[in-house]
């Protein structure tokens, strides 16, 4: 679709916010709240306009480069004191499948991973499982803690010290002093808002039974991570009954925390993927066209110099999400599976990479915090630097070529 317009017509509301859209990606401009909102509305048949635009503004003042993450994944515990109704990573302890990794465990991926040419440890893992569950907090005592977060910020130090992988730790809700704790042993950290809209949290919904996924609870902990510069990865999760507007409500609030603290290093979008055996399994999924606008719309809402992601694992066709103005893969591991999506293989680097190259663009690889975030004052602590400038080519912060 060609990026020119007139104004001779007399379009409807929804045609109408999609030609200011457009006008605002021209100049490179973030749209505005009230526009962001309208973009809700906008019919099927414009939304390519909306990916093309997001593309255009994207691609002006920067590089043809689309970054991933070469990483280990380590699901440090499946235990959680939360149940939500598309979720089967979390386990209870007495299904054979729950389990907490032994420092051991973790030590062994990573060093598999570090000889595999990973620079990212992800830890992911359940909100406070010691909290519902005995026995775990029996086994945290064991390997000499009292709390999960205690033993993932060891867990973390050791990563760090003895193999230099940069962690980046998913660890739920968090307070002022853990996230603290947390940026002395890692190189970012995540946590997913998924939705604004509180009413998933109610009877029947999603997030009936999970109290951590409270939005105010998470926008609390993104603040938090604001305010202690921390460089950070969030984003929303389409398809688990919120609404094309709340998915912006979802992105203004990022945004707005953005403006305030300056530290969202990426805004990820996923897809819901619907998972056998949950309240969830006959859920109907997100299509891709609904994924594509999706990222438009983050675009241009969070601007031209933000990184904007996809999971590729999650979409049968992925390449599509270049047309719809993302710049990042994510992390992608040679070695571990996703294991929050298990059915959902990693793509193969070599052919991710020539899908980029045909799309005009170089697939190169990225530490766990962003470029942009690395030489900020404050955003890294001096404990972690020296591992993160061992993993650089000093000429972009990009990772060394052959490292």
């Amino acid at each position: 679709m060609t990026s020119t317009h007139s104004h001779t017509s007399s379009p409807s509301d929804g045609s109408r916010a999609l030609w200011e859209a457009i006008d605002y990606a021209h100049q490179g401009r973030r749209i505005s709240q009230e526009l962001a909102l309208s973009l809700a509305d906008v019919s099927r048949s414009h939304h390519p306009a909306l990916w093309a635009a997001a593309a255009q503004m994207r691609d002006q003042g920067r590089d043809p480069i689309v970054t991933y993450s070469r990483k280990v994944f380590i699901p440090l515990t499946n235990l959680c004191r939360d149940v939500c109704s598309y979720c089967t990573f979390a386990k209870n302890p007495d299904d054979p499948r729950a389990h907490t990794m032994s420092p051991d465990e973790v030590m062994a991926v990573v060093r598999a991973g570090e000889r595999m040419g990973c620079k990212e440890a992800l830890f992911c893992l359940g909100d406070r499982p010691e909290a519902r569950w005995p026995s775990h907090l029996a086994q945290l005592k064991r390997y000499g803690h009292t709390s999960t977060h205690s033993y993932l910020v060891e867990m973390c130090r050791r990563v760090l010290e003895e193999t230099g992988l940069l962690p980046h730790p998913n660890a739920g809700v968090m307070s002022l002093r853990e996230l603290t704790e947390l940026k002395e042993v890692s190189a970012s950290q995540g946590l997913m808002l998924e939705t604004v809209a509180e009413r998933l949290c109610g009877p029947g919904g999603p997030h009936e039974h999970a109290p951590d996924k409270r939005p105010s609870t998470r926008l609390s902990v993104i603040k938090k991570a604001g305010q202690l510069q921390i460089p950070f990865t969030t984003g929303i999760l389409i398809g688990i009954g919120e609404t094309p507007r709340e998915r912006v409500e979802a992105l203004l609030a990022l945004r707005d925390l953005q403006d305030e603290y300056g530290h969202i290093q990426e805004i990820i979008v996923q897809n819901f993927r619907a998972k056998e055996n949950t309240p969830m399994a006959a859920a109907g999924e997100p299509g891709l066209i609904e994924l594509m606008t999706t990222c438009a719309i983050a675009r241009l809402i969070m601007g031209p110099d933000a990184h904007i992601q996809a999971p590729p694992n999650l979409s049968a066709d992925y390449g599509p999400l270049l047309l719809a103005g993302i710049d990042d893969w994510g992390g992608i591991s040679p070695l571990t599976p996703d294991f929050i999506n298990p059915e959902a293989p990693w793509p193969n680097i070599g052919a991710l990479d020539e899908l980029c190259r045909e799309a005009g663009y170089t697939l190169m690889e990225r530490l766990t915090i962003y470029s942009d975030y690395i030489e900020r004052p404050g955003f890294v602590s001096d404990a972690v630097r020296p591992f993160i400038d061992a993993q650089l080519d000093s000429a972009d912060n990009l990772v060394k070529v052959g490292s």
